[in-house]
């Protein structure tokens, strides 16, 4: 029984931590796309990738997988075959990962369910951001931004939204 268990939590801790270097490789594989984007856009670095993170299982998903859709953005998709079977999809299909990581920044920008949220904060205030995308109807969930929040402090993605220097002067330097 002590040999069951503890394989049982071996298996778990080695799950646990392949899930999260599965996080930490989609970080690291789209985090200058984001950082671009954000300059582009104004919809912050963090936000674009924790929401990417959650929508899609960190590339996981198999939206993600088969249609490089890593936010579940609902349009027209061109049909599809596996083998013999046709596949119609309700959501978007793109070309890359990196076209819907752009798609959805000019949905936060261009929609007028989100617009008011790039002409009235920065690209520095994540937390306003989480609470203005749900406020907006982003999600049903009521978890849904503690959720995105909780990616964003883990995975320290707030490191990618720069700050004005004025905000970075008052803050005291680490050694």
């Amino acid at each position: 029984m002590k040999k069951i268990l503890l394989i049982a939590c071996l298996l778990s801790s080695a799950f646990a931590a392949s899930a999260q270097n599965t996080s930490k490789s989609y970080v690291d594989k789209f985090k200058d796309n984001a950082i671009r984007i954000m300059h582009e856009s104004g919809v912050p670095a963090s936000i674009i990738l924790a929401i990417a993170m959650h929508e899609s299982a960190s590339g996981n998903s198999k939206l993600a997988r088969t249609q490089n859709n890593h936010f579940g953005v609902k349009g027209r998709s061109p049909v599809s075959y596996t083998g013999r079977k046709k596949t119609k999809s309700a959501y978007k299909q793109y070309d890359s990962a990196t076209d819907s990581f752009q798609d959805f920044a000019r949905i936060m920008t261009e929609r007028k369910q989100f617009s008011h949220l790039s002409q009235s904060l920065s690209h520095y205030d994540y937390k306003s951001w989480v609470k203005g995308i749900q406020r907006s109807g982003y999600a049903s969930s009521k978890r849904w931004g503690s959720q995105v929040l909780g990616l964003i402090k883990r995975y320290d993605l707030h490191a990618y939204d720069e700050q004005p220097d004025s905000v970075k002067a008052a803050e005291p330097k680490r050694q």
